[in-house]
């Protein structure tokens, strides 16, 4: 546990040298507001311009509602370029260290590969919920008076369930940062298969327990419905073994000294 913390301190250390504790909240911050602005003056925008490339605005169009706002806040701005800047953020964790010589460094001392990783990807993770819950909540206090209340329950444990999704990634790219030595190759691979999970998830319920990408479609049901769909407790339970899989991949990895 001693090690564990060491570890946990010197990767928040890090995380300060190189800024990320500042601009990744402050990145997620502007997605947050983006998306209930951009719903909220796009129609106006278009109206007083006469519609832009035959585009019009029906006026007996209702309003969205704040659920609906908040859900496509995670959808089209946290599931799209949030995606990319958190593969950004964390696509070097280990391949920086394996390119150093600092990774064969640490083996050499009374460290535990588990206490390793678990630094890594525990760090990482809160660094990442927080900076997201930073811009989640600037887009809710935005959809609260641009739009319309959420109940505060709703908002909160939609939140919780997207933070399964943002986990699942977390241990994705980690994973890739420890099998690949090129932060160009650990990019395009995280966000080909990220974005593709996130692509097909909603095409077929069976398909969604499966999908960790499927917590992010739950989060927007909750929001918008108060539900979050059949098999639920089924998709946690994949999700978990599914993380608990790569990071015993990783695990064996390094223990095997194949980097």
């Amino acid at each position: 546990m001693n090690t564990f913390a060491i570890l946990s301190k010197k990767e928040f250390s890090q995380m300060v040298k190189e800024y990320k504790i500042l601009w990744l909240p402050i990145v997620f911050m502007l997605l947050g507001i983006t998306q209930p602005i951009m719903m909220y003056y796009l129609p106006m925008i278009l109206e007083s311009l006469g519609g832009v490339g035959g585009i019009m605005i029906d006026p007996t169009m209702a309003k969205p509602e704040g659920s609906e706002v908040l859900a496509s806040t995670l959808n089209s701005q946290f599931d799209q370029l949030g995606i990319i800047i958190v593969i950004v953020a964390v696509m070097s964790v280990i391949q920086a260290e394996k390119a150093n010589g600092m990774l064969a460094f640490i083996l050499t001392r009374p460290v535990s590969i588990s206490a390793y990783l678990g630094s890594k990807i525990g760090t990482h993770y809160l660094l990442v919920v927080f900076s997201l819950a930073i811009g989640y909540i600037a887009s809710y206090g935005y959809t609260l008076y641009l739009f319309s209340s959420i109940p505060i329950a709703q908002v909160i444990l939609a939140f919780a369930l997207y933070c399964l999704w943002l986990l699942f990634i977390i241990t994705f790219v980690t994973m890739l940062s420890t099998f690949f030595n090129s932060q160009a190759v650990i990019a395009l691979v995280s966000i080909v298969v990220l974005l593709l999970c996130r692509l097909i998830a909603g095409l077929h319920p069976v398909l969604d327990i499966f999908n960790p990408a499927g917590f992010s479609l739950r989060a927007s049901s909750f929001l918008m419905t108060g539900s979050v769909g059949a098999w639920w407790e089924i998709n946690v339970i994949v999700t978990l073994l599914l993380i608990f899989g790569m990071i015993l991949t990783m695990h064996y990895w390094i223990a095997k000294k194949k980097f």
